[in-house]
Formats: structure tokens, C-alpha cells, sequence
């Protein structure tokens, strides 16, 4: 936080209310003035105590000034007493991933919610649960990886390719991706993205863009990967524009990386604060589109969606340019990211934790596990699933319980079988850790069309 020694009874002595405009202006003033003198500090605290309405609008200080216009003590919000309208697909689901959904259809806020075929319990929101609220965000429905996404590039290599120059393909996946925490790219691309306006515009983004330049074209860790295969379009589109056949593909599985989890973890911390909600329901604690810290929140989100696009389109240019050939096509979407969307005749925000929109003829693509095949999907819109389907198999095991359930000899006889090479990985990501993807498949078939399928050959993950 800096070494600005400022502290609550400061605030208390100038005159702020006792409640929860005190902690938002110590956060802000140590966020931002760190290494200022105290006494310049107090000074501009004073002024906004004395006329917050001047300071509204302003991006720094708007957030203390909206907390002393609305300064009446955080009261804890109650939930509802019955669920609002949703729907479950698909049958093999555990309790506790149904029971999470549940409490997040109590919110004041919820409109309609859905529980997707892959679900497993997470933080608050299960996997796979997909709410839609009126006029706010909750970040822990969104994810801490915010914008993790899918990308596939389709190339006009031929297929036979991937066995007769194997050697050249494991070489470029070992030389042009980087995993987990702190393995870096040594020469950084230099991406549009960080020619956004917006990284200048809140001091949280202006503090991580060293981060998520350095980090740009890299992979997280656990279930990320990076892997070429076998596409197989099995139905023309239009949008696809290439004849049924197989061809060779990059299918990329990654986020925001730090930048982005930093952003969730900042907000989350401030949701749970403003918002206090009875135990069970303390991880949907949400932010009000309609307040600064919320509208900070919404475009903080949106830059580390568009960022963990930039580090796809990075990974997936590396790899072009190591093993040659033209793209053909690319299908992408992201699947921990809240949107603004007309569902009933209403607007409303639709968080996807863990879940591909689907909306009416929306390309996606539901990767199996790193033996299993994926696939290429074309969205149906059903309203009842709020326009989305599964973002993958989901997990039929946790990571703890991989750890004894699987050895690297269990695992090695899978690859083999499937003819499948793996770089890292571990036994938590064991293809047996996750469900059946034909299953999965079949218990969306009101949700998506399947267009096409994609099956790993040479698969890269985090050690």
C-alpha cells in the first residue's frame, strides 16, 4: 500500500462519519498518495469532506466522495425468500455445486439463473453457474481469472503434418510458450493493447501494466495449456468458411493472468466490504453498475478480457511463425466475463463463470480434457440456459483428490492409448479428473450445435 502513515482516527479527527467512507479513503489516499507529505494528504480529505458533490465525478476521489453522499451505515442485505426462475442441465452434478447456485438465486439482485452440464463447486458461484442480475456485478461471479478464454486457429497445414514433422512442432511449443507464475517471454511484443487509454484512467490498471506487459503471451498454470491437434469440421458455416475436412489447429486455453487476477482480488476485497451479506452468500458480494466503484470495476473487467485476447493472439502468433502456414479461421470466446444483454425484454447483466455464450448462431469451442476430443459449437440461444452452454467437461474430481487417486504411469497409459503427447502437466489435470465430454455433449443439445470437433496431438502445460 505505500508508506503513507495515515490512519482512521485521522479521518475520525477531520470530521468523516464512522463507517465505511473512512476504510474507501484510506485505501485511495494510500493507493494514491504514498509518498505524499500527511498534512497535503488531510488537506484534500478536508476539501472533499467539505463539498463531496465537487468531487463526484472525479476518478480518483470520486469513490470517498460517493461514499459521504451516501453515508449512511452499510446495512447487511438480506436474501430473498424463495430462489428466482432457473433451470439445471444435465444429471451428474454434485450437491454442493446445485446448493451454491441456489444462494446466489436469493439475491436482491437476481433475475434468472442456470447451472451448465460441466458444474462443480468454486468460490461462491459453482463452475458452470451462469446468474443474471439487474444493474450490478459481483466479482467472485466473474472469477478471479477474469477473461479466460478459449482460441482456436485453423490452418491450411496438412494434417499429416503433425506426425511426420512431430520433433519441429514439440520444438516450437517448448520454445514459444511460457507457463505459470514466472516464466516470461525474453523479447515482449509490443501489442496495441497497451496503447489503451483506459490503463491511465484508474491507478490499480496504471500500477499492473508493467505486469501485464512482461506477462503478455504467456499461460497460467493448473488446467492452462497450449496444444496442437486434429480439427475436424464435420458441418459447413458460413462464419468457419472452410470445406468439411481435418486440418491442423492451435487451440490455446488461458486468461488475464496477474494483471487480472489482481483486478478480482482488489474488487472482490471492496464488494465484500460495501456489500455485507449473511455467511453463505458472502462470495456474491456485489458492485452497483451505477456507483464509481462499480463502473471501476466494469472497465477494470473489460480491459483484462481484452488483454487475455491480446495474449492468445500473442501465443498464437509465436507459434505461426515457428511452424509456418496460414490461418484459415479462428473461433474464440471467453468464459469467466459478465455481459450486458437483453434477456425477457430487459436488460440485465449475465455473469458466465465457467460457461461459452451461446447466443443465436455465436461460434465457441468446449475443449475435453487433453486426451478427449473437443468441440467446435454454433449457439442456439435458448433462453432458458441464458444464451450459454458448458465452457468444457468440468471436473469429476478436485486437484487434492487427483493427487491420490492418480499416478504419471495411470496417466502415461491414457496418452498412449489416445496417441497423445503431453510437455508438463500433472496428475490434477489427469484426463481422468474430468467427466465424459459426450455426456456433457448430449446434455446440451437444446444449447449448441456441433459444427466440428478438436482432437489434442501434442499438448503443452504448466510442470
Amino acid at each position: 500500500m505505500g508508506n503513507l502513515k495515515i490512519k482512521g482516527k485521522d479521518l475520525l479527527k477531520l470530521g468523516y462519519p464512522n463507517n465505511q467512507s473512512v476504510n474507501i479513503a484510506l485505501e485511495v489516499m494510500k493507493r494514491n498518495f504514498s509518498t505524499k507529505n500527511i498534512h497535503h494528504v488531510k488537506s484534500i480529505l478536508k476539501e472533499i469532506l467539505m463539498n463531496p458533490k465537487d468531487f463526484e465525478n472525479d476518478l480518483t476521489f470520486g469513490q470517498i466522495a460517493e461514499a459521504l453522499i451516501n453515508s449512511n451505515k452499510t446495512e447487511k442485505r438480506m436474501l430473498l425468500a424463495n430462489r428466482v426462475p432457473f433451470k439445471i442441465f444435465g444429471t451428474d452434478i454434485s450437491d454442493e455445486a446445485k446448493n451454491q447456485l441456489y444462494t446466489g438465486l436469493k439475491l436482491p439482485i437476481s433475475v434468472q439463473g442456470a447451472l451448465m452440464p460441466d458444474a462443480h463447486s468454486g468460490y461462491g458461484l459453482p463452475i458452470g453457474g451462469v446468474p443474471a442480475v439487474e444493474n450490478a456485478v459481483i466479482p467472485y461471479a466473474v472469477g478471479m481469472d477474469i477473461g479466460c478464454r478459449m482460441s482456436l486457429s485453423i490452418l491450411d497445414t496438412p494434417i499429416s503434418y503433425l506426425n511426420g514433422a512431430k520433433d519441429k512442432y514439440e520444438k516450437a511449443l517448448a520454445e514459444n510458450t511460457k507457463f505459470g507464475m514466472n516464466e516470461v517471454h525474453k523479447s515482449v511484443y509490443d501489442h496495441e493493447i497497451f496503447d489503451s487509454e483506459t490503463f491511465d484512467l484508474i491507478p490499480i490498471l496504471k500500477r499492473l501494466k508493467g505486469k501485464a506487459i512482461k506477462q503478455l503471451g504467456s499461460s497460467g498454470g493448473g488446467n492452462h495449456f497450449v496444444e496442437f491437434g486434429e480439427v475436424e469440421i464435420t458441418e459447413e458455416d458460413s462464419q468457419i468458411n472452410l470445406p468439411k475436412g481435418k486440418y491442423l489447429g492451435i487451440l490455446s486455453h488461458s486468461g488475464s493472468r496477474g494483471f487480472g487476477a489482481e483486478i478480482a482480488q482488489y474488487y472482490s476485497r471492496m464488494a465484500t466490504e460495501q456489500c455485507p451479506l449473511p455467511k453463505e452468500a458472502q462470495n456474491f458480494a456485489w458492485l452497483d453498475l451505477d456507483s464509481h466503484i462499480g463502473l471501476e470495476y466494469w472497465t477494470a473487467m473489460n480491459l483484462a478480457g481484452d488483454y487475455a485476447k491480446a495474449c492468445h493472439d500473442d501465443i498464437h502468433r509465436r507459434l505461426v511463425k515457428a511452424v509456418g502456414g496460414r490461418v484459415k479461421a479462428r473461433i474464440e470466446n471467453h468464459h469467466n466475463f459478465a455481459w450486458k444483454e437483453i434477456h425477457h425484454e430487459k436488460e440485465v447483466i449475465v455473469h458466465r463463470k465457467g460457461a461459452t455464450p451461446a447466443n443465436e448462431n455465436e461460434l465457441g469451442i468446449i475443449p475435453g480434457s487433453m486426451t478427449a476430443k473437443g468441440f467446435i459449437i454454433r449457439g442456439k440461444a435458448n433462453p432458458e440456459s441464458l444464451n450459454s452452454a458448458s465452457h468444457g467437461a468440468g471436473r469429476q474430481h478436485s486437484r487434492g483428490a487427483c493427487r491420490n487417486l492418480f499416478t504419471q504411469s495411470d496417466i502415461n497409459k491414457e496418452l498412449k492409448l489416445k496417441n497423445v503427447t503431453l510437455m508438463g502437466g500433472s496428475s490434477e489435470e489427469a484426463p481422468m479428473a474430468y467427466k465424459n465430454i459426450n455426456e456433457v455433449m448430449n446434455a446440451q443439445s437444446d444449447l449448441v450445435d456441433i459444427l466440428g470437433t478438436f482432437q489434442p496431438r501434442i499438448v503443452r502445460m504448466d510442470k
